[in-house]
C-alpha cells in the first residue's frame, strides 16, 4: 500500500466516526455494557476527538517529515490500556499509516470498540487486511509498544525488553491556580477533572493552589459536574476515599461528588484530588520540574516555562496529532527501526 491508500482509509474512517451510522451507535452502546465506566456519553466524546485529526490536511502535515512511501514487512506488537474508550487508538494510527503490519492485544475491557474500527478499517480498505492481526498474545513482532501501569511495565521489561519498545508507566496530570480565573475557566477545568471520570493519564488528579487560595471558589466553579456523583462505580469510590479520610482523621474538603486531600504525590485516587500550595512562581516551577517524570501535561491559564506539555483549561482531553504519551514520539521510533 502507498502513504496515499492509507491516509485515504484513515480519513474516510474519520468520514464514519462523524456521522450518525446505526452500526457505530450499536457498538458504543455494545461498550457500555461490557463496561460502565465507557458511558456513551464519554464514548462519543473520544470518537469525535479522534475524527477530529482524521482529516486529510492534518494527516498529511503530520507524516509530512516522515519517509513512509513503501509498506515495509516488520510487525509492531501493540498493548493497548483500556482506561478510556479507544485510548490505544494513536498508536494503532501511527503503525498503520507509517507502514507498519500490527498485531493488536486489546484490554480485556475494551471487546468491542476497538475491534470495531479496525474491521471497519479493513472493510474501507482490503489492503489494510494482512496487515492487521488482533489477538491475544503477541508473537512474531519486531518492536512493541506497550502502555499499562507502574506495575506491569516490569512485566513488559521483561518479556519485551529484548526488543526495540516504548514501554509506557503510569503518567498523571495536574492544574494550577492562581486564583485570578474567572467561572467560565473553572468551568473548562472541570472537563479536564472529569471527563472519562479521571482515568486518563491527561485526566487532571492534583491542584496547585497559592498559599491563601479557598477552596469553595473551586468548588463553585465545578458545580456544574455534580451528576458524576450519580455514576454508581463512580459513587462507590467516592464514598470508600470519603470513609478512609475520615476514619484517618485527614485534612480534606468535601462538595458532595469531590474530595480534596492535601498531599505530596501527583496521582489521586479516583473521586479525589490532592492539593499543594506554591509560596511562588518560582518554587512552582522548580516542583513542576521534579514531577516531570510523573506528569502528562500542566493545565495553566498562564504559560509555563516547564518541561511537561502546557495545555489550557478544558483542553488536556484533546491531544492533538503530535501530542505524544509521555512525550516519546512514536512516529521518530518507529522511523528508526523500519
Amino acid at each position: 500500500m502507498t502513504k496515499k491508500q492509507r491516509l485515504d482509509a484513515f480519513h474516510k474512517l474519520g468520514d464514519y466516526l462523524r456521522s450518525d451510522d446505526r452500526e457505530l451507535r450499536q457498538v458504543i452502546e455494545l461498550a457500555y455494557r461490557n463496561n460502565p465506566w465507557f458511558t456513551i456519553e464519554n464514548t462519543r466524546r473520544s470518537v469525535e476527538a479522534i475524527a477530529l485529526y482524521l482529516s486529510m490536511d492534518e494527516l498529511q502535515n503530520w507524516l509530512a517529515p516522515y519517509p513512509f512511501d513503501t509498506d515495509t514487512d516488520k510487525t509492531v506488537g501493540l498493548v493497548l490500556a483500556g482506561n478510556i474508550p479507544l485510548v490505544g487508538f494513536h498508536d494503532i494510527l501511527c503503525v498503520l499509516a507509517s507502514g507498519f503490519n500490527v498485531q493488536v492485544k486489546t484490554a480485556a475491557v475494551d471487546p468491542a470498540l476497538t475491534p470495531h474500527l479496525l474491521a471497519k478499517l479493513q472493510e474501507i480498505e482490503p489492503g489494510f487486511t494482512r496487515k492487521i492481526q488482533v489477538t491475544d498474545r503477541l508473537a512474531n513482532f519486531d518492536l512493541v509498544i506497550a502502555t499499562g501501569s507502574d506495575n506491569s511495565s516490569r512485566y513488559f521489561n521483561h518479556y519485551f525488553g529484548h526488543k526495540p519498545h516504548i514501554i509506557r508507566k503510569n503518567r498523571n496530570s495536574v492544574a494550577i491556580l492562581s486564583g485570578t480565573e474567572n467561572a467560565e475557566e473553572l468551568r473548562r477545568l472541570g472537563t479536564d477533572i472529569f471527563d472519562y471520570f479521571g482515568l486518563g493519564c491527561r485526566s487532571v488528579s492534583k491542584l496547585f493552589i497559592p498559599v491563601d487560595y479557598d477552596p469553595s471558589i473551586f468548588f463553585e466553579g465545578i458545580a456544574a459536574f455534580g451528576d458524576v456523583i450519580n455514576h454508581h462505580k463512580y459513587a462507590n469510590n467516592y464514598d470508600y476515599n470519603k470513609s478512609i479520610y475520615l476514619i484517618n482523621g485527614d485534612q480534606h474538603y468535601d462538595n458532595g461528588f469531590l474530595l480534596l486531600k492535601p498531599d505530596e504525590r501527583s496521582a489521586s485516587p479516583l473521586a479525589a484530588l490532592y492539593l499543594e500550595t506554591y509560596p511562588s512562581t518560582e518554587k512552582l516551577l522548580t516542583r513542576l520540574n521534579e514531577l516531570a517524570p510523573q506528569l502528562q501535561c500542566v493545565v495553566s491559564k498562564e504559560p509555563l516555562l516547564v518541561t511537561t506539555p502546557v495545555v489550557r483549561f478544558g483542553e488536556s482531553q484533546q491531544p492533538a496529532l503530535d501530542d505524544y504519551a509521555d512525550g516519546v514520539n512514536t512516529l521518530d521510533f518507529l522511523a528508526a527501526h523500519r
